[in-house]
């Protein structure tokens, strides 16, 4: 080969379709966080694919929905410049042939933009052949795709032979990372990124986007067997502070278990977690608390 081969590659498709499983399966370990609420992806994690014929950086775009409000116009703004930006687009899809009006909404926003687009049936694992080749029939009237790739996230299967279609797409490029660079956050912001996963999907709708987490404390034990990691959920009112505690704790225990088994997946060794509540009213006005938590202007 000889040619290395280095770009940038974004994964689109409707909440719950199995993006971030993807993600996660392509790079082998947990990055992207999880969750059924729309917009959990804030800050657009990169995550680094390396190997012989290169490298593959994927940018996560924030969801692209129709927009409800201020938040949702500037997140759909973001997501469609990405998409002028990348050098390809992964659309994924489930394996049916109802094309919904989700889909007809993105292929439309893919008509103007001039990157190449791969679709991706994803979930391949949940339907019969017959049925996969049928959602591809379909599909492939509603838009032109550069190639169309059958896979299964969750038991990565033909997961190498999406990578390889990619990389026919790349041009010659540097190596933008180390190696070992999985994602440009650094673990902190990615263990903070999964507390606040925990907690949003505990809590429903109780406590809206109002909170924030900030890690105090991630320290190796001299032993090196063990994490200790301190951090603190910020919400917005004292209301919010009773329901994140729980009765007699139970709720911050919960999110504290969930987090700490993603974590130790996430560093391979035993974590101890403690975790605090703080009140810090209108935080998400505030130019200074923002910045803290980890949200910066540009994005």
């Amino acid at each position: 080969m000889g040619n290395y081969k280095s770009g940038f590659v974004t994964i689109i498709g409707r909440p719950n379709v199995g993006k971030s499983t993807l993600m996660n399966h392509l790079i082998g370990q947990k990055i992207a966080i999880t969750s059924n609420k729309a917009q959990t992806t804030r800050n657009r994690i990169q995550t680094v694919y390396t190997c012989e014929e290169g490298q593959i950086v994927f940018l996560d775009t924030p969801g692209i929905n129709r927009a409800k409000n201020k938040l949702g116009e500037y997140m759909l703004m973001a997501a469609e410049n990405t998409l002028n930006e990348v050098d390809v687009i992964l659309w994924l899809v489930e394996p049916t042939t109802y094309i919904g009006r989700g889909e007809q909404y993105i292929a439309e926003r893919l008509s103007k933009v001039k990157t190449s687009v791969i679709l991706v049936v994803n979930k391949i694992d949940s339907v019969g052949e017959g049925e996969v080749f049928e959602a591809i029939n379909a599909y492939k009237d509603i838009y032109d795709f550069k190639e169309i790739v059958p896979v299964s996230a969750l038991k990565d299967k033909n997961t190498d032979e999406l990578i390889k279609t990619i990389f026919g797409y790349l041009d010659e490029g540097p190596q933008f990372y180390d190696e070992d660079t999985i994602t440009d956050q650094p673990e902190r912001a990615i263990v903070a990124e999964i507390i606040r996963e925990k907690a949003l999907r505990s809590l429903d709708k109780e406590v809206p986007h109002g909170i924030a987490v900030v890690i105090d404390r991630m320290k190796d034990r001299e032993s090196g067997d063990i994490v200790d990691i301190d951090a603190t959920i910020i919400c917005e009112r004292d209301s919010h502070k009773g329901i994140i505690i729980g009765k007699k704790g139970a709720m911050l225990k919960k999110i504290g278990s969930d987090a700490r088994r993603d974590m130790e997946n996430l560093l391979d060794t035993k974590v101890n977690l403690k975790l605090w509540v703080k009140v810090k009213k209108d935080w998400r006005d505030s130019e200074f608390l923002l910045k803290n938590y980890g949200y910066h202007g540009e994005e």
